[in-house]
């Protein structure tokens, strides 16, 4: 069944209201007619059937048949830290990133990061990046609409890392470094059925300097590794985000 999300304002307490490229896609797109049932969700905790009741000019009118619940989510929080990468790979992230469960993306800027920042372009960008969350959201069945934050200095993502119970840094030197492999650095004695903050940290193509990983480990940051293989930058994201889910319980682990 196809899912939508819609802002809480057009969800009302025995009708929603759905506008915009949303109407048109159920219209135009899976040419719908009033009868036909499809998911809606405000994408914070109200998620239900619903049933088209009138298609009006630009909008589609539907009653609420059955509420549901939010169960989609995982268990742990887990937001993707990407060095901006060159051409589209940061919309691949994006994309099979949410379509896996990650709560959010914070692409940041960091020494080895070569793609020329514009800040004239940033909003279209963040724009671009925030609609194919969406999208992969709404393809995954997720409950939530993960947010895509601004383009973040280096400096400002360590001190950002304070905020998560888990901060982990993934580093493919580790025969330099007192790096462990990812699953050693999860605390296993906490409650795997405990909702946990993890910040997934993944340099881009260049990956991260010597003094970028010590000052990562200043900050309290876990420096793991992904294996004996060099992986693409954003191979890493997914496989580490993947690891993480599945050491979760998500995918049928602890």
């Amino acid at each position: 069944m196809q899912r939508y999300f819609i802002d809480a304002a057009r969800f009302a307490a025995h009708r929603v209201t759905i506008g915009g490229n949303d109407a048109h896609h159920i219209v135009r797109v899976m040419r719908m007619t009033p009868g036909d049932q499809f998911i809606v969700s405000d994408g914070e905790s109200r998620e239900a059937v619903a049933e088209i009741a009138e298609l009006a000019p630009g909008e589609v009118i539907a009653e609420i048949v059955e509420l549901r619940e939010m169960t989609s989510e995982p268990l742990w929080h887990i937001v993707i830290a990407q060095g901006l990468p060159k051409g589209d790979k940061m919309e691949t992230v994006i994309q099979k990133g949410t379509e896996i469960g990650a709560a959010g993306f914070i692409p940041f800027q960091s020494e080895r990061v070569v793609v020329q920042y514009d800040d004239k372009k940033e909003g279209k960008r963040l724009e671009r990046w925030q609609r194919i969350a969406k999208e992969a959201a709404e393809q995954a069945h997720r409950s939530k609409i993960p947010p895509v934050r601004p383009v973040m200095s280096w400096p400002a993502l360590l001190a950002e890392a304070g905020g998560y119970d888990l901060a982990l840094l993934c580093y493919e030197k580790q025969s330099e470094t007192p790096s462990h492999g990812l699953r050693e650095l999860i605390a296993l004695d906490t409650d795997a059925q405990q909702m946990r903050k993890v910040l997934l940290i993944v340099g881009p193509e260049g990956g991260f300097s010597e003094r970028e990983v010590a000052e990562a480990e200043a900050c309290g940051i876990r420096i793991a590794g992904l294996g004996r293989r060099i992986l693409r930058t954003e191979t890493a994201a997914l496989v580490g985000l993947t690891c993480l889910m599945y050491e979760s319980g998500e995918m049928g682990g602890i």
